[in-house]
């Protein structure tokens, strides 16, 4: 399929590694231009350097930065001012108690996972609507649909960024410009795996055996490739994909057991 969106200009945030890797890789499969950001240049340049080997008809910027502080969205923005499409992502707030958390705890979770989706939204959506077209896809987490109760942090400040877009994403539309999320249930990344590894060793079995566990638990029988994640996200992004806004995409493996 053609997704008629060859020649467009997009950032990737949070893109060296895992999900936000798979929607760069996927874009870049179309044609888009991709600018890639993340806080380690090592993994940044593999990934960056893969896309260039299997698409040399795309332009590909990196940019090494913490895309959760005013400079590292500003370096972003100064390489790619007017992207047509914008990938909000970045790592979840750590486990825990509520108990545990202090004021600085809560404004850092909200800072990274709501507020500068919103900062860069507010940066880039002006433009796109002046153009007449603009993707933007939000990366949350399946814990917006079914909130899980160590991950109070994440819950709160994605929930929020959640309950922002449903506003916003009604009035971008008439201007061909769509605003949704999508919501990663159990993918296979390093961050599962590294979590995975932590329950492993406090119940005294190996990694390989703590993922062939938790693969099992899941209806399909196994976690998500983000190959699969990165195709949705690049089909949210396609031309004709202008009549789906506001909506938030769970990708879980039917995980989450309610009717809507």
């Amino acid at each position: 399929m053609d997704l008629g969106i060859k020649g467009r200009r997009a950032i990737i945030c949070a893109s060296s590694k895992g999900l936000g890797r798979a929607c760069a890789m996927a874009l870049a499969g179309e044609g888009v231009h991709v600018t890639l950001t993340a806080r380690g240049a090592e993994a940044l340049k593999v990934t960056a350097d893969e896309i260039r080997k299997n698409n040399p008809g795309i332009t590909v910027t990196e940019i090494v930065g913490d895309i959760t502080t005013p400079a590292g969205r500003e370096a972003v923005l100064k390489a790619c001012p007017e992207p047509d499409i914008l990938i909000n992502n970045a790592g979840g707030p750590p486990p825990g108690d509520f108990r545990n958390w202090t004021r600085d705890d809560w404004i850092k979770a909200i800072d990274a996972n709501m507020l500068t989706p919103i900062e860069l939204i507010k940066a880039t959506v002006d433009g796109m609507m002046a153009r007449k077209f603009g993707r933007i896809v939000n990366i949350t987490s399946a814990a917006v649909k079914a909130p899980i109760e160590i991950l109070g942090l994440s819950n709160g400040a994605r929930a929020g960024l959640t309950g922002f877009i449903a506003g916003l994403s009604r009035k971008t539309v008439i201007n061909n410009v769509t605003i949704n999320g999508l919501l990663p249930g159990p993918f296979l990344t390093d961050r599962l795996r590294n979590t995975a590894k932590v329950e492993a060793e406090k119940q005294g079995v190996s990694q390989d055996a703590m993922l062939a566990q938790r693969a099992k638990q899941n209806p399909a029988g196994r976690f998500g490739d983000p190959e699969e994640f990165g195709l949705a996200c690049a089909f949210l992004c396609a031309d004709k994909a202008g009549f789906i806004t506001g909506q938030n995409i769970l990708l879980d493996g039917g995980a989450f057991p309610g009717t809507l």
